[in-house]
């Protein structure tokens, strides 16, 4: 079964879906029948009193913003130019005006008195206007207070008037085969509620966001439920609903949203600080497969092997080493990379944490300082006017190179600039300028003084390909 991400268009082959939806309406589709609880002194198969509680705190979200129209690439190749007889040397085309979006998605009322709601970073994305719509009718103007692309999170707050929370619970109790409830605004026909049960937990590697831990559950979803609520039978917050797998966008069962437990951390810092401050350890993993397992000879079957050692790191001052076997972060199992990556990017920075590993047969106690991690990033047109408008930095940990290759991010890239026109595009990975290795936005700008006016070549990784650039 092949994936895809929905950015790529709307098929009718097996598709990751994030759920935030531009006003489209699709055919109903009907939950499975819960088992039964006690309501109103009916002994009944009803949600009805749990749902009482929980909807007011449900909300409807909906966004007006612009994003950037991509130019026509055909436009700027001197062939084509002159195969419609415009002339040879005219100029790149100017980039073309910001178009207007509108779309729909769903949040979830955490803090009634400061008014603060949790929803999915891709439902604000790009806005300019956000209004929120309560159970009861009421319509209230919002403001964006932080957001986490990496984990695919944003926190935005309304003035508190009467409002109505959703617990927060703790999903590191959940079990498959619990049963939970979704609640949301799918196809923006207003909200919207279903039942399931938690199909599977730990769910990761789907290439959905950059920190994956999904709960997996059947409940029925559908665009426009990002970032609506996973609730258990207690009515407590368990998830954040963020997508699904299905043909053509619709649920076919199979839904995924963020652990609240995952969520809770991050709120907090973006509350705080507006943004989520990751932690560095300086290592680079792999799998412990049941191959290097034997290899190692060892017996257990969860672990990150650590291929590398960044000198000066948190892993370094800690004593690790390269054929490691991480088995516990925190006081936690650790079952694959993932979960290590997962564990490190929300732990607390500054204060000591407590690894187990093992090496050679022996099974050590470490304790590691994680640094913030940083990005050197440079600001647009800073390094060489032929590469104005791209923002480069580190390799990203979201990124699908992040641990495999040696070089520069391309963050972001304006339409229509210089490194646009160039070619570049957000996510490739520059390894080399002029045939020299690069690690850094300053190793670029320095290749490009030395280039002086001459051809930029750069080598690029984009995706599972690579390709050459040159640049005048």
């Amino acid at each position: 079964m092949s994936i895809s991400n929905v950015k790529r268009g709307w098929g009718y082959t097996p598709l990751i879906v994030l759920f935030s939806v531009c006003l489209l309406l699709g055919q109903p589709v009907y939950a499975g029948t819960p088992l039964g609880l006690t309501g109103q002194g009916k002994n009944v198969p009803t949600l009805a009193p749990l749902l009482a509680r929980v909807t007011p705190g449900v909300v409807n979200i909906s966004v007006k913003g612009h994003i950037a129209a991509q130019p026509n690439p055909l436009l700027d190749d001197p062939f084509f130019r002159r195969f419609f007889g415009a002339p040879g040397q005219q100029a790149p085309q100017a980039a073309p005006k910001a178009r207007e979006f509108r779309a729909a998605g769903s949040g979830v009322i955490v803090d009634a008195d400061k008014g603060y709601i949790i929803t999915n970073n891709h439902v604000v994305e790009n806005a300019d206007e956000i209004t929120v719509t309560l159970r009861d009718g009421r319509k209230l103007k919002a403001k964006r207070i932080g957001t986490d692309p990496e984990a695919d999170v944003a926190m935005i707050k309304v003035e508190p008037d009467n409002l109505t929370a959703v617990p927060l619970g703790d999903s590191d109790t959940l079990q498959v085969g619990d049963f939970v409830v979704a609640v949301g605004n799918p196809f923006g026909l207003g909200q919207t509620v279903t039942s399931g049960i938690v199909s599977a937990l730990g769910r990761s590697g789907l290439g959905i966001e950059g920190y994956e831990n999904f709960i997996q559950t059947d409940a029925s979803i559908n665009p426009g439920n990002s970032g609506g609520a996973l609730v258990d039978l207690h009515g407590k917050l368990v998830g954040i609903n963020t997508a699904i797998v299905g043909p053509g966008g619709g649920n076919v069962g199979i839904g995924f949203a963020i652990p609240i437990n995952m969520a809770r951390g991050i709120m907090k810092q973006l509350i705080s600080h507006g943004e989520v401050r990751r932690g560095l350890l300086g290592v680079q993993i792999q799998n412990l497969t049941p191959e290097l397992a034997e290899a190692f000879g060892l017996k257990v079957t969860g672990g990150a092997v650590v291929a590398k050692v960044e000198p000066g790191t948190a892993a370094d001052k800690a004593g690790l080493k390269a054929g490691d076997v991480i088995v516990e972060f925190d006081g936690q199992a650790i079952k694959n990379s993932s979960d290590l990556r997962n564990k490190v990017g929300m732990a607390r920075i500054g204060e000591a944490i407590p690894l187990k590993v093992f090496r050679k047969h022996k099974k050590l106690s470490l304790s590691a300082v994680l640094s913030l991690r940083k990005s050197s990033k440079n600001q647009s047109g800073v390094l060489d006017a032929r590469l104005d408008g791209a923002i480069f930095g580190s390799i990203e940990q979201g990124s699908a190179l992040f641990g495999k290759v040696t070089g520069v991010e391309v963050l972001t890239v304006k339409p229509g600039s210089p490194a646009w026109n160039a070619g570049l595009r957000k996510g490739d990975v520059i390894t080399s300028v002029n045939q020299k290795p690069v690690r850094s936005p300053g190793d670029i700008a320095a290749a490009a003084k030395v280039a002086g006016k001459s051809v930029l070549l750069l080598n690029v990784r984009r995706g599972d390909g690579a390709l050459f650039i040159a640049i005048q």
